[in-house]
């Protein structure tokens, strides 16, 4: 790999000051105790001492002596002065002249202190080999492992080397793991399997313009029965290549994903120009990836397949319901007049009959009768009846669905799993009789259609049974596929055997949790009984709490809160800062933040080496404005500009717009608003809220799904935002638009990659449930979920014998200890597996609940929620501030929102990625932007803050931190007409026309 993979400001910057250090980096390094003292207080003269000081801790903060002793940071100075007594730090110009008096000092720092030169062994060879088995376990890019390499140097108190030959080491040494890495793969298949790999770069079908990889690492995007046949024929053409049974256990699964993913984003033609054994290696990686991927695409257009069908089919069963309403109140009220009559006293029983006939002839009643069997339902009816029009669908892929994926399932699921074997039977063999299929799949509605009076079972609603029942298990993950991403069984992934015994110590200890559930109950049960108690002294306070009888029971009622008052002091404010803000066009803001943050270099080449073009930023900067604003290329393009090209910016967007380079950029642009003095008085990080932007996905994809809320008749997705008390934006999820939200919020907060450390969340509704509530306590986490209605909520308590006085009718339900003390370790075990990063939060929660039937788990982990629930309730309806503070953040994360829908204008604000990958970078994309802009108006903000109080205006403390940086007025998002033509053309020359090769790089790319 190139060596030169350093910025040369990244280069500029190793081993230097490149800003003041923070208070704690003051405190952490520069601090001189008495020892330090003890060493500097002999040297002889003020300069002397300050100089040894300024060189001792350095070699401290950034594990170097400079060239330059005495070139830090005037902070850094003024700070140990003091420490010294030194009143004049300016004596220091005299240590400035004596160079061998700088040499004799770090000789004697590094003597003293135990310092060592990078060479030096064993520490030269330790660090090697930490840096090998660190680069071939893991997929990091090589600026990650230089930096890591760098602070684990500053640690070992090994004096740090020349950039060249850091930078040099780090490429070496991932050099020689990736030609293990290719050796290896290249050794494992056959001639035979070599061949069928290396047919993956050979043209598909009559065309020549693609070939088979192309065509394999395509997704499939039609619901259809169609789109099945090609899903599973995909499936079908990975396994063909014959590499399913390769024994890859000696490859790190991340290095191998990230080489598949290189081989899927490359051209067959660069492939194959690499060397053979790369070639092979790159070919097989993505083989063996992208067949797991295949499947699991297969499944997910299965399951929507499912889905739609069944919706259609409750659908059309509504509308025959409507249809046919006048004819069921007629009968109805024919047969209510009978009841009149049955009611009458003045008919005798005897004369009853008599009398209903009189009235309502007989035939009548009898059709009436069967009017009513045949149109009225049951409350749980799902039309399950109008799917037999679709059975000419199914039968087009189910013979190639049961042959081509191996489902496997838990417990639960074993009388599906019987079911999908038989079908596989019966569809195979003419002797398998459809009387001898297992009947422990049909649910009581199913069955009423399934089983015929003769005794037999229709074959059609048999299969639809199977398959409604598979849907379910799927979602519900008691269904599940092995190997898969996204189609895994979750608790497979938890902590288990000798793996937790190892681990439960620590966990306990990262935690802070107790290894025996009796003390953790009781610190419970205190806190609950406390919380109650002082709810219950102050009730009376607050009149816009109110206890109501409805039906005998006792109901909570809330008075909203009023909207906060605004001072003259804020108002005057807010005006006055923003009309000091500059008009600036959208492109135009985010090379600036780029200038004052460099996030743009956080975009690495797929291969991982450092793009050789010039102003490779602005090329980065442009796609991301075109991503973000939903437009295309087209509008950033400009021939006569290099960096702007057709081909330029394709090839840029190709190679450098991905989710990691994405993550790694926005982390940037969190650190730095952290850093700005306004952003302080808003919040240190430790709050967070999460919220859903709703976007309507016009083209075929799988990555979408049906929400008549928020899509209409459209499919959609969510983009679901993690926004801090900071305003930035620190995570986003995007979730088909079918799904909740609850799932998802832990997700955020646990796979985030910035400094941020937020503790405690806000969500609307949408993202509360008792297993929540019981997730985020276990791992220390508070979730404060804004409740719209109280009214029907439970509050839960553990004394069953306390008087909590005009609280103890809201408090009904008892928490049932015993349950959490029986699963305590199988709590400490999902928690330390979610912290770990073992299983995805989102996967567990979703298995935990089964679609609204919980597992015994789920329902131990909702029981133990439902304490952290009900002190969230307590201090919801007891503190006015705390609601307060809920709704301020909520605020900020809608606010987020807003500004993004003025980004995301281009195309009707609809998103019209067709495949996950593409969504997610593109809103990715949407949410750096995002980011960007309030960073520039916060630091915009804050020169316009300071330069009031410069001019002796009033700047109030209180006023600071309910100012906002979510106005967007002044940026500029639909871009300039520039009202110029080019000389030529003035002069009547024709424009040059596109390049061909453009056009078909961009139809290739989209």
């Amino acid at each position: 790999m190139p060596v030169d993979f350093l910025t040369d400001e990244q280069a500029r910057r190793y081993g230097r000051y490149n800003a003041d250090p923070t208070p704690a980096q003051l405190a952490r390094y520069f601090y001189l105790d008495d020892g330090d003292r003890r060493e500097i207080v002999v040297r002889r003269g003020d300069y002397n001492r300050l100089g040894y000081s300024i060189q001792l801790c350095t070699v401290r903060f950034l594990g170097t002596f400079l060239p330059k002793p005495t070139a830090v940071p005037s902070v850094v100075i003024s700070y140990l002065a003091k420490q010294l007594g030194i009143a004049a730090p300016s004596c220091l110009a005299r240590y400035r002249e004596r160079a061998e008096t700088h040499h004799g000092h770090a000789t004697e720092i590094q003597r003293r202190h135990g310092y060592r030169d990078f060479h030096q062994q064993p520490e030269h060879f330790r660090l090697v080999r930490w840096l090998y088995t660190r680069a071939w376990v893991s997929a990091e890019p090589p600026i990650a492992l230089f930096d890591l390499t760098t602070a684990r140097l500053v640690k070992q108190k090994i004096l740090l080397p020349g950039v060249t030959t850091l930078t040099r080491l780090v490429a070496s040494v991932r050099d020689r793991a990736a030609a293990r890495l290719w050796r290896i793969l290249a050794e494992l298949p056959s001639p035979l399997q070599r061949g069928r790999l290396l047919s993956l770069l050979q043209p598909a079908g009559d065309s020549n313009r693609y070939s088979l990889l192309d065509r394999l690492r395509r997704a499939p995007t039609r619901i259809s029965a169609a789109g099945m046949l090609d899903a599973l024929d995909r499936v079908s053409e990975f396994r063909a290549l014959g590499v399913e049974d390769l024994d890859l256990t000696r490859v790190p699964p991340g290095r191998l994903r990230s080489l598949a993913r290189y081989a899927a984003l490359s051209k067959a033609q660069a492939i194959q120009r690499m060397p053979d054994e790369r070639q092979i290696a790159a070919l097989l990686a993505f083989a063996r990836a992208y067949e797991s991927i295949a499947q699991d695409d297969a499944v997910d257009l299965l399951h929507q397949f499912i889905g739609a069908k069944l919706l259609r089919a409750e659908h059309t069963g509504e509308r025959e319901r409507l249809r046919s309403l006048r004819d069921l109140d007629a009968s109805a009220l024919r047969l209510r007049e009978i009841g009149l009559i049955v009611l009458d006293p003045l008919h005798a029983d005897a004369e009853l009959r008599t009398a209903i006939f009189a009235r309502i002839p007989r035939e009548q009643l009898e059709k009436d009768l069967a009017t009513i069997a045949t149109l009225s339902r049951e409350n749980n009816d799902n039309y399950y009846e109008h799917l037999s029009n679709h059975y000419g669908q199914v039968r087009r892929f189910l013979p190639r669905l049961l042959k081509e994926i191996r489902f496997e399932g838990n417990r639960a699921s074993q009388p599906v799993l019987e079911a999908l074997e038989f079908l596989s039977r019966y569809e195979e063999s003419s002797k398998a009789a459809l009387r001898d299929a297992p009947r422990g799949v049909l649910t009581r509605p199913w069955r009423q259609l399934v089983e015929q009076p003769d005794g037999s079972l229709d074959r059609k609603f048999y299969t639809f049974c199977v398959l409604e029942r598979l849907h379910d298990g799927l979602h519900r993950r008691d269904i599940f596929l092995t190997p898969s991403e996204r189609w895994a069984d979750p608790r497979a992934k938890l902590l288990q055997g000798r793996a937790w015994e190892a681990a439960r110590p620590s966990v306990c200890r990262t935690l802070g949790r107790q290894l025996s559930a009796d003390q953790e109950i009781q610190a419970l049960a205190q806190q609950l009984d406390e919380a109650y108690r002082h709810t219950a002294a102050i009730l009376p306070c607050h009149p816009d709490v109110r206890i109501e009888q409805l039906n005998g029971k006792d109901r909570l009622s809330l008075t909203p809160l009023d909207k906060l008052d605004e001072p003259l002091s804020l108002v005057k404010l807010r005006e006055q800062v923003e009309s000091l803000l500059p008009r600036v066009d959208l492109p135009d803001a985010i090379l600036e933040i780029h200038a004052l943050t460099g996030f743009a270099d956080e975009f690495t080449h797929i291969s991982e080496g450092r793009g050789r073009v010039g102003d490779l930023a602005l090329s980065i900067c442009a796609v991301l404005v075109a991503e973000a604003c939903n437009i295309g290329l087209e509008p950033l393009v400009r021939p006569e500009v290099p960096a702007l090209t057709s081909a330029r910016l394709a090839w840029v967007q190709q190679n450098y717009i991905r989710a990691e380079t994405l993550i790694r950029a926005n982390a940037r642009l969190v650190k730095a608003q952290s850093d700005i003095p306004l952003t302080r008085e808003w919040g240190g990080g430790e709050v967070a809220s999460a919220d859903g932007l709703r976007f309507v996905v016009p083209v075929r994809t799988l990555h979408a799904g049906y929400n008549s809320k928020y899509f209409h008749v459209e499919r959609g997705v969510t983009y679901y935002n993690f926004t801090s008390n900071q305003f930035s934006g620190f995570h986003g999820i995007v979730i088909p638009g079918t799904l909740h939200d609850s799932p998802y919020v832990l997700d955020g907060l646990l796979e985030h990659q910035t400094e941020l450390q937020p503790r405690q969340l806000m969500t609307d509704s949408a993202g509360y449930s008792d297993i929540i509530f019981g997730l985020f306590w276990l791992l220390g986490f508070q979730f404060s979920p804004r409740l719209a209605e109280l009214g029907e909520t439970r509050f839960w308590r553990i004394d069953p014998k306390a008087n909590y006085g005009a609280l103890n009718g809201l408090a009904r339900h008892r928490v049932k200890t015993v349950l959490i003390a029986q699963h305590w370790d199988d709590f400490l075990r999902v928690a330390g597996s979610l912290k770990m990063g073992t299983v995805r939060a989102s996967e567990l929660i979703r298995s935990l609940q089964r679609g609204g039937r919980a597992s015994s788990l789920g329902r131990a982990i909702g029981e133990l929620g439902r304490i952290p629930k009900t002190l969230h309730l307590l201090n919801f309806i007891a503190d006015p501030n705390y609601r307060r503070h809920i709704l301020n953040q909520l605020n900020r994360g809608e606010g987020r929102g807003r500004i993004s829908r003025k980004v995301f204008h281009g195309q009707r604000g609809e998103l019209r990625q067709r495949y996950r990958e593409g969504q997610e970078d593109q809103l990715g994309a949407l949410g750096l932007v995002v980011n960007a802009l309030i960073l520039w108006t916060t630091r915009y903000m804050d020169a316009a803050l300071n330069h009031l109080r410069a001019t002796g205006a009033e700047v109030r403390k209180e006023d600071l931190a309910r100012l906002s940086p979510l106005s967007h007025k002044h940026f500029n998002m639909l871009g300039r007409y520039h009202f110029a033509v080019p000389e030529e053309v003035l002069r009547g020359e024709l424009r040059p026309l596109r390049d061909s090769n453009d056009a078909d790089e961009e139809l290739l790319i989209a």
